[in-house]
């Protein structure tokens, strides 16, 4: 298996993790919800499993981590950026900004480092899976390793599901 951005980027960093690969049922139902199809393929709670989404905060791309259990509050995304509206960005802009493909965009090894912010959630747990950089495989890491490699902060960000 090669490496992506994203495992590049954590084993330049001298972090510990795990690849957890799953067969990724392309075309199927369950991509609706990448992170809930990799949770449940993997055998993992919804709530360490995070995924990766992109939006628009007063006209700049960033990116947000939250649980797959739940949503993306975007009036919590703005207001932990200071800002004043967040929109989804379009599936196009998200994959140019970070050089990943829906379903795959991972918060770290992007293409353009983009500002982060990761649900506060993720500091309660011991681990955490995010994607690695393509469908069908996550990584396994601290909560501290992430979010220093991505330079991510944390926040509310997470509305159950």
């Amino acid at each position: 298996m090669t490496g992506t951005p994203a495992t590049v980027a954590l084993t330049r960093a001298g972090v510990e993790f795990t690849l957890h690969p799953y067969e990724h049922a392309a075309g199927g139902p369950s991509t609706v919800s990448y992170g809930g199809e990799a949770a449940e393929a993997l055998g993992l709670s919804h709530e360490e499993v995070f995924k990766t989404l992109v939006a628009r905060v007063d006209g700049r791309l960033v990116t947000a981590a939250v649980p797959v259990s739940g949503s993306l509050d975007l009036k919590a995304l703005a207001a932990a950026l200071g800002a004043k509206k967040a929109a989804m960005a379009e599936p196009a802009d998200a994959e140019r900004a970070t050089g990943y493909v829906v379903g795959g965009i991972s918060l770290l090894g992007q293409r353009s480092r983009m500002e982060s912010v990761v649900d506060e959630s993720v500091l309660g747990l011991a681990a955490v899976y995010v994607s690695a950089g393509r469908r069908g495989l996550q990584v396994r890491l601290s909560p501290a390793d992430l979010l220093r490699v991505s330079g991510a902060r944390t926040a509310p960000l997470g509305r159950p599901g």
